[in-house]
């Protein structure tokens, strides 16, 4: 039986190591799996509700111990917070080993590229739901479409029952997520990378089953700007109207700069003390609900038709499960393509691959049965355009 390594025992990572432990439904085997995690009480949790699950207490900041973890593995999976996501990309990379990861580092994971293909490593980074999903649909819409135009990501894990003054409650980290407010956002205009501020061009977008959201700037585009010869690509953050003017407050007050301050003699970093703060407000209480949307948009042409294609995602909290709608979307495009890495069905070869180069070779089928498999479902529309 095959071993597999899950780097992060949160709730992704908890969801990851499930899904990879039972021989899922549309075929394929089951392996032996070991969920990694510094957290002893945390992987106890998990096992407890998974029998056959091995577990690891280890310190994932710590590039000996993650190589002490992976030795015996096949294939390993990642659901680590972004900033250890890149060493354990690079640790990862060197030992040789096939990897799967949704770590939304804020390094650029394609450096590595060189070092994996030296030691015959192969990864398939930031292959979560956005970016991972969008990016795989995104490839989809080029390989089909004769010209691509224009690409639209928009996107948003959003708790289903609004709450002031944040209505919002986060998925992951809230530092992850307050990093996507203040990080520099690069779009492409007229064939150009430019680079946006976080939160700006908002605009309000209608979701059926939700209500009207409202969509602005984000550094979501990623490895897209470079892989993919599209004149136009953005990509959005969706949120519910008024959390958006609510953290530009925050951020131009100075409560998400990572520049210490002084306070009282004592050295402060305000990004840290307002996550510190808002973790407690942004978690999800048990079995509070939460929604995923997601919509991707491609114009242009195909057949001599000037065109549109339009993917919406629209998921809710499993309450059979008890499992989140976010860690579920992010988890199974991570765990199905753990299984075609470990089956030997990607031919990417070593390196560091984004989730679109999926997309261009066709595989995106696979990856929207094996969602469907497991509750997820993508709709589909085509138009025509004048």
């Amino acid at each position: 039986m095959k071993q597999v390594v899950v780097l992060g025992g949160g709730m992704v990572g908890s969801i990851m190591a499930e899904d990879l432990l039972r021989p899922p439904a549309e075929g394929g085997e089951a392996f032996a799996v070991t969920l990694v995690d510094r957290d002893a009480d945390r992987l106890a949790t998990v096992a407890a509700r998974n029998e056959g699950l091995q577990t690891r207490v280890a310190d994932l900041s710590d590039q000996g111990q993650i190589q002490a973890a992976i030795a015996e593995a096949d294939v390993v999976c990642g659901a680590l917070a972004s900033h250890l996501g890149f060493k354990a990309l690079e640790t990862i990379m060197k030992a040789g080993k096939s990897y799967a990861d949704i770590s939304f580092m804020p390094e650029d994971a394609w450096t590595l590229d060189p070092l994996a293909k030296e030691h015959g490593g192969t990864a398939i980074v930031d292959c979560g739901v956005a970016p991972g999903m969008s990016n795989l649909l995104c490839g989809e819409a080029v390989r089909r479409l004769d010209a691509t135009e224009r690409l639209g990501i928009y996107v948003g894990g959003l708790p289903r029952v609004r709450h002031l003054p944040f209505e919002y409650k986060a998925g992951f980290a809230p530092a992850d997520v307050l990093e996507e407010y203040t990080r520099p956002s690069r779009v492409v205009e007229g064939g150009q990378v430019v680079i946006k501020e976080a939160l700006s061009e908002p605009e309000m977008l209608d979701f059926e089953g939700v209500g009207t959201l409202e969509a602005f700037v984000t550094d979501g585009l990623r490895s897209l700007s470079a892989t993919l010869e599209v004149p136009e690509m953005v990509e959005k953050t969706m949120r519910y109207p008024g959390h958006r003017a609510l953290m530009k407050a925050f951020r131009d007050t100075g409560l998400l700069s990572q520049e210490p301050i002084q306070v009282k003699g004592q050295t402060v970093i305000p990004l840290e003390v307002t996550s510190a703060l808002l973790f407690p407000k942004w978690t999800f209480e048990e079995d509070e609900e939460d929604l995923t949307v997601m919509r991707i948009v491609a114009e242009g042409s195909e057949g001599g038709e000037r065109v549109r294609l339009t993917w919406n995602l629209l998921d809710r909290y499993e309450h059979a499960t008890k499992r989140t709608s976010m860690s579920r979307t992010t988890a199974f495009p991570a765990t199905i393509a753990a299984r075609l890495l470990s089956a030997g069905a990607l031919e990417l070869g070593p390196g560091v691959h984004p989730p679109e180069k999926l997309g261009l070779s066709g595989t995106f089928e696979h990856f929207l049965s094996g969602l469907e498999l497991r509750g997820v479902h993508y709709s589909f529309e085509r138009e025509v355009l004048g």
